[in-house]
């Protein structure tokens, strides 16, 4: 966007040509942060279940007064851009008949309309597919907070009738939405990769599908960095005095993330073998004071069986419990088999600022690589040691927990 934005600002200047685009990703602030830095104002639209059905990006298109496309252009480079707009700006465009009058477009372009919610939710009480679809997306894109539940109910009765890849990305989408608001619910992100997996298996070939997963994928599998222009973004902003636009959910981990070619970094064993002496004699956590949750990301190509596994640890508010950050913050070490690369093998999660305690969750990315040849997917075992709080007692405990983690990855060859 910044390259056609730098070759036409000064026709759109002249009001000889309008920009607008429309992204197919999930989070609009990112993208909003994004244009500000670039300076770029055009209107952007902002399709995250992909209701259009786009299968690759880029895609330019010109479209003339009367809304009819005149060409697709697909640019090497700015000079190309530059004679693509000046070729279809020089053209006299051929409007349908009663497409103008005075300069308006009454029978044409409309403003936006939020849909009737509940006049959708009526069609889709009457069970027939499409229906529930288009009620659902409704209320994943429109609706509240509390909308985005009933849209993550109704999907899998679409399911039900006919499993569709573009269904199992839209409740990935929306469960991935609700993974990282307010209202998570256990499972939510790997609910998610699961559906966009699914998705993925029904249209190997869909670009934008491919993507989602891999934007929380392993290196191995990254075309790019997804989001590491954020903090340069942030800064640029700054400096010209402005407040750079706020995230909803800070890219983390994966999303961060450079590419990786060759082998994983090789590990300490020192450490690791210092984590196992420190949690000799420490007792288990059999009353579960802190949650854990595990999702698998794995390699979305053929020939390469890795994967990235996210674990989310949060101390159960229903019991009271706090993280205690006056003790040593927690720790976290993977026991790996024979010839398996893992990476990191032993993860330290920093303790809150600002306070004796606090119940945050905390999360921590582990990739693992498969050997040549390797039979069975492993199970993993992680172990945790943490500092909690009962704060109706006042109680503070060391505790461990020992987590087994089932790494599917895809057969040699696929």
């Amino acid at each position: 966007m910044p390259v056609w934005h730098e070759q036409t600002q000064d026709l759109v200047a002249e009001g000889k040509v309008r920009m607008a685009g429309i992204i197919e990703e999930q989070h609009p602030d990112r993208c909003r942060l994004f244009m500000q830095w670039k300076q770029m104002s055009w209107p952007v639209m902002v399709d995250a279940l992909d209701q259009l059905g786009v299968k690759g990006v880029p895609l330019h298109l010109l479209i003339d007064e009367g809304g009819i496309v005149r060409g697709m252009p697909r640019p090497r480079g700015p000079q190309d851009i530059r004679a693509a707009v000046e070729g279809f700006v020089g053209s006299a465009p051929a409007e349908p008949a009663g497409a103008r009058d005075g300069g308006r477009y009454p029978s044409g372009a409309q403003a936006v309309r939020v849909p009737d919610l509940e006049a959708l939710r009526a069609q889709a009480d009457a069970g027939e597919r499409g229906a529930i679809l288009r009620c659902a997306d409704a209320l994943s894109v429109w609706g509240c907070p509390a909308d985005l539940d009933e849209a993550v109910d109704l999907y899998p009765l679409a399911l039900e009738d006919e499993e569709t890849g573009a269904a199992h990305f839209r409740l990935g989408s929306s469960l991935l939405k609700r993974a990282e608001s307010a209202r998570r619910a256990p499972g939510d992100f790997g609910g998610a990769i699961g559906h966009f997996r699914r998705a993925l298996s029904a249209d190997p070939d869909q670009y934008i599908w491919r993507r989602r997963i891999q934007q929380y994928g392993p290196r191995l599998d990254k075309p790019y960095p997804f989001y590491d222009w954020v903090d340069e973004a942030r800064r640029a902003i700054r400096a010209r005095g402005e407040e750079p636009a706020e995230l909803g959910a800070e890219p983390r981990g994966a999303e961060l993330a450079a590419p990786l070619r060759g082998a994983f970094p090789a590990a300490d064993p020192g450490a690791i073998q210092a984590s196992e002496r420190e949690s000799a004699g420490i007792a288990l956590d059999g009353r579960g004071l802190v949650t854990a949750e595990v999702a698998v990301v794995p390699h979305t190509g053929k020939g390469e069986r890795c994967a990235r596994i996210h674990i989310l640890l949060a101390p159960d508010a229903d019991l009271g419990v706090h993280w205690s950050n006056e003790s040593e913050p927690p720790v976290l070490w993977i026991e790996a088999s024979d010839g398996w690369q893992v990476d990191p093998r032993r993860i330290e999660l920093p303790n809150a600022a600002g306070g004796a305690t606090s119940a945050e969750a905390r999360r921590a990315e582990i990739e693992v690589r498969a050997p040549p040849g390797a039979a069975a997917p492993p199970t993993l075992r992680a172990r945790v040691l943490y500092s909690v709080c009962d704060l109706a007692t006042g109680e503070c405990l060391v505790l461990r927990r020992d987590l087994d983690i089932d790494v599917e990855l895809p057969a040699d060859g696929r």
